[in-house]
């Protein structure tokens, strides 16, 4: 074992040593990147041999994250449990989940469809949890079905609400200022091009005012916007604590929102608003809801931004308005089909900026929420109450 162990490291230094000698990994953050790839590889190929050390009479809790992407989320996890030996955290390819997921206790979905035939092999699962807040992909009645809680971590302790906000408005400017042409004038080596617009007086639409709609009003705020949102029920009190940064009257602000609705008033608000933004949570009743009539009903040359799920839109509604020139501008985090093809005919809009399901990756966020993963696996392990997460069966 301990030969073995000693061959991992040199073999896993050599590498290390390869990658920060290549002038492809020259920026110290995408090095930084690739070191902790190789960590978390290392980690992973390497995770049952260090079990071996464990005492036999402590059973270890295994835990299992799909696919590759949002590769952050697994390898700040095993940074967090790195000092207990009792928890095994892997990863395997979506297309294998189904033949492993029946060796462990705990899983984070990500973006594996979890449907009854897979839930079904998951023999010792406890808890199947989004390392986030959309649960879109999982049968919620087969899951319960079979024994197996489902979970979201709540986006407003964690800092990736305030991050998916921070995203928004990042989309919302990035099209205001025309940053696809902006970046042709630098190249053309011309200076005074194009003329943007700003957010100042804007109206903007924000449709689902829950935890993300909330930290955007806020950041919103100091930009002189007019701010009309709708929820499918508003609390009778509609005052809404907000962080001490921001000027308050005894601490408390019930202003974020200029004009409140229903989902019934969502094209009468779209045709106010200037900015559409789309923070719905996906579900059988919002599944294509920004459709052939909502844009229509949008004002001529107004911007649409969605940082929740991509199945929101209705892909063909969205082509057709931009071809018309009737949609201003189009800004998404998340695509009707992920990953994005990067030749898909959306991207020859020059008022189109698309970024690849980034708005809630920060290192603050993904710190944060690896930590949530991790503590549940330590209270699973101990048999001790769920805490930090949000049970929804």
């Amino acid at each position: 074992m301990l030969v073995w162990c000693i061959k991992r490291q040199i073999a896993l230094a050599n590498a290390k040593n390869l990658i920060l000698g290549l002038t492809c990994f020259s920026s110290p953050l995408t090095r930084r990147y690739f070191v902790l790839i190789l960590r978390s590889f290392s980690a992973g190929m390497s995770s049952m041999a260090e079990k071996k050390d464990v005492d036999n009479d402590k059973p270890i809790t295994r835990v299992l994250f799909c696919g590759p992407h949002f590769p952050a989320s697994q390898i700040y996890t095993r940074e967090y449990l790195e000092k207990y030996p009792f928890i095994q955290v892997d990863d395997v390819p979506l297309k294998q989940v189904p033949d492993h997921i029946g060796n462990y206790d705990l899983c984070v979905s990500k973006n594996m469809r979890f449907d009854s035939n897979v839930l079904s092999r998951a023999k010792q699962m406890k808890l199947i949890m989004q390392f986030g807040v959309g649960l879109e992909g999982i049968d919620i009645d087969a899951a319960t079905k079979h024994g197996i809680k489902v979970a979201r971590i709540p986006g407003d302790a964690t800092g990736n609400a305030a991050s998916c906000a921070e995203m928004a408005i990042y989309l919302m400017l990035g099209l205001l200022r025309k940053q696809n042409e902006m970046q042709i004038s630098v190249k053309q080596k011309m200076l005074g091009e194009p003329i943007g617009e700003t957010l100042l007086g804007k109206t903007v639409f924000i449709m689902g005012f829950g935890n993300i709609g909330i930290d955007l009003a806020k950041r919103l705020k100091p930009f002189d916007v007019k701010i009309i949102a709708t929820k499918r029920s508003w609390p009778s009190n509609s005052e809404v604590l907000i962080p001490k940064a921001f000027p308050t009257q005894n601490g408390v602000v019930d202003d974020l929102v200029d004009e409140k609705g229903s989902h019934g008033d969502i094209y009468e608000f779209a045709s106010k608003a200037d900015i559409v933004v789309c923070c719905l949570s996906m579900n059988k009743e919002t599944v294509g809801i920004v459709n052939k009539p909502f844009i229509s009903s949008m004002k001529k040359g107004a911007l649409l931004v969605n940082i929740a799920r991509g199945g929101l839109l209705d892909y063909e509604a969205v082509v057709q308005h931009l071809e018309s020139g009737h949609l201003g501008g189009l800004g998404v985090d998340v695509a009707w089909k992920e990953p994005f093809d990067p030749n898909d005919p959306v991207l020859k809009f020059k008022n189109v900026i698309l970024t690849p399901h980034v708005a809630g990756v920060t290192e603050h966020s993904y710190r944060s929420m690896a930590k949530v993963v991790g503590d549940v696996a330590l209270q699973l392990h101990a048999g001790k109450p769920l805490k930090g997460i949000e049970l929804v069966n």
